[in-house]
């Protein structure tokens, strides 16, 4: 039995340093899958954080596309009425009047002359060439 004690303790000692570094081997691989972890999770909340960022930047700009939008259809809208107004007979004649200073049958034409609102708006002019200049 003594024996078998002592060869028993010479298999427990080669089997103490193996055990230390197989402690070892496995702290390195935790703490590196540990780093691992940590790198993934800060690239996940990175990712995270631009994501959420762009929607909100995105939803922005869609929302004044859309007032952009909005805008411009009414514009059309009143564009093709304006079209409807002019593209009628009576209407056209009505503006190639008033342009050309002709009166239709059985109306009266009076033109009104401001020649003092012309004179003062030539001196205007007059001024703003002469800065101009300088």
């Amino acid at each position: 039995m003594v024996e078998n004690q002592e060869q028993a303790n010479i298999q427990e000692e080669p089997a103490k340093p193996s055990s230390g570094r197989s402690k070892a081997k496995t702290g390195f691989y935790y703490s590196f899958l540990t780093l691992v972890l940590l790198f993934c999770l800060i690239q996940i909340g990175f990712g995270a954080i631009l994501n959420i960022s762009k929607t909100i930047s995105y939803r922005a700009k869609i929302s004044t596309l859309s007032k952009i939008r909005d805008n411009a259809e009414n514009q059309n809208q009143e564009l093709k009425e304006d079209i409807k107004l002019f593209s009628s007979t009576s209407s056209l004649e009505g503006i190639a009047r008033n342009n050309l200073k002709m009166a239709g049958e059985d109306e009266v034409l009076i033109l009104i002359n401001n020649s003092q609102n012309q004179n003062s708006d030539k001196k205007k002019k007059n001024k703003n060439k002469k800065h101009k200049k300088k």
